[in-house]
């Protein structure tokens, strides 16, 4: 089987100023495209690692990160493919809040469990509410039930099992690919869904998975899709440091 490779964005300007962002669409930093180009210096100093097929979510964030990774990588010409369905865990009433400043008015532990808990949604949106995409251009195709107002992980991973299964698996198995790689760019909270289905993690150690930005994670997989081995491409202190930083944003 080819590997699949996970990559976060890179460092968005909404993760500098430590606001929840979700589904709404904001762009790297000078910061997060250092962090893309790297990334793509990563794939490519890892010679047996040959990408195919390319997939992201409809947010710029990731849509750029996989252009500059691609390009750093030489693999710009590589077929890519979007879904919404790769989008980040919807924060709801939370979208654009300060992650402190909301600590400080609700208490760590209530915002822990927003962001960190298995099937606790944060406070839905308002209908209406002006942060509420369903007018979107690039979900003009969705239902109104398909546009959250608010996500746990549960729903992530309800959203994104039908990817895995449907589109990536597809991939996965496609004979074109075999000794290839399929490269995955999304967002913290869809790509700890993949990481739960694929490592088979419980409810309680998926929400421990902390995923940095900008640093490549490998999983070599067999013909039934079980992983045989993951790590994070280049220094393991870099990647653990960076987890590290995600953890502590919210105070």
């Amino acid at each position: 089987m080819p590997d699949l490779v996970l990559l976060r964005h890179g460092r968005s300007e909404w993760n500098d100023r430590n606001l929840f962002t979700g589904w709404q669409d904001v762009d790297l930093t000078a910061a997060g495209e250092a962090e893309a180009a790297e990334a793509g210096r990563l794939l490519a100093n890892e010679r047996d690692l040959d990408l195919r097929f390319v997939h992201t979510s409809v947010l710029t964030r990731a849509i750029r990160t996989a252009n500059i990774a691609l390009h750093d990588a030489q693999r710009s010409w590589l077929k890519v493919r979007r879904s919404w369905r790769l989008n980040e865990r919807h924060y709801g009433d939370l979208t654009g809040k300060d992650k402190k400043e909301t600590s400080d008015e609700f208490g760590i532990e209530q915002v822990k469990l927003w962001r960190r808990s298995y099937d606790v949604p944060p406070p839905a949106l308002r209908a209406g509410d002006p942060r509420d995409v369903v007018n979107d251009p690039r979900y003009r195709d969705l239902t109104r039930e398909q546009i959250p107002l608010t996500e746990c992980l549960h729903d992530v991973v309800a959203r994104v099992n039908p990817y895995l299964r449907d589109v990536l698996s597809e991939d996965l198995r496609n004979e074109s690919v075999q000794g290839g790689a399929v490269l995955v760019v999304a967002h913290g909270n869809s790509l700890r869904a993949l990481r739960m289905m694929l490592e088979h993690l419980a409810e309680d150690e998926v929400t421990d998975v902390e995923i940095p930005t900008g640093i490549p994670y490998r999983l070599r997989l067999d013909q039934e899709l079980n992983v045989l081995d993951a790590y994070y491409l280049g220094d393991p202190a870099a990647a653990a440091a960076a987890a590290e930083a995600v953890a502590r944003q919210a105070g």
